[in-house]
């Protein structure tokens, strides 16, 4: 594992198209119990090299109903981005994330981590990439009919401060979803 995380971190395969350079920024251990796919590192997380470092990291631990120091034990959870890198800013936010880094290395990654039991899936990118033909209609349907995707996958919206209208809007997120997720996140923890 040591060994792939390096390769990982001295990646270069899409350098000339990140405007603010490589950075990649991930977690994992060969005990990780908990995958969390993402979607790619912001600038505050770019620039600091810690995944989550952020205010979507706030929310995200919060969601989880873990602490700081349960959160960054690469042997409880596995960070895990779509793209490793930070893509940049577009006209409505960061870009989508790289799309070569999953296919280069998520499957090597997860064959490293035989002790994984859940997969926390945050977005569109990592709900088509790891769900592909099960996909509902949209993000809202998928995460709505999470309990089709369990025991191994949990889909879930992406926790950033912009998803707050639609925090709002789907209000069962909160009294249904979220008391499952802590439930399985804390029968999975050592």
């Amino acid at each position: 594992m040591e060994n792939l995380l390096k390769q990982i971190g001295e990646c270069k395969v899409c350098e000339s198209s990140l405007p603010h350079g490589c950075r990649p920024v991930l977690q994992a251990s060969r005990h990780s119990k908990i995958a969390i796919i993402g979607q790619a590192p912001g600038r505050v997380v770019h620039a600091s090299g810690i995944p989550w470092d952020d205010k979507s990291g706030d929310n995200l631990r919060a969601w989880l109903g873990v602490t700081k120091a349960e959160f960054y034990n690469p042997d409880i959870f596995a960070l895990i981005p779509m793209g490793f890198c930070y893509p940049g800013t577009g006209k409505s936010g960061d870009l989508a994330p790289r799309k070569e880094c999953a296919p280069l290395w998520h499957e090597e990654l997860m064959n490293r981590m035989p002790d994984i039991e859940l997969f926390l899936l945050f977005g569109q990118y990592s709900q088509k990439y790891y769900l592909k033909d099960r996909l509902s209609s949209n993000l809202t349907e998928t995460v709505k009919n999470y309990k089709q995707y369990l025991p191994q996958y949990l889909p879930l919206p992406h926790p950033s401060p912009r998803n707050n209208i639609w925090l709002k809007k789907n209000e069962w997120f909160a009294l249904e979803l979220l008391p499952e997720l802590r439930s399985l996140v804390k029968a999975a923890m050592p």
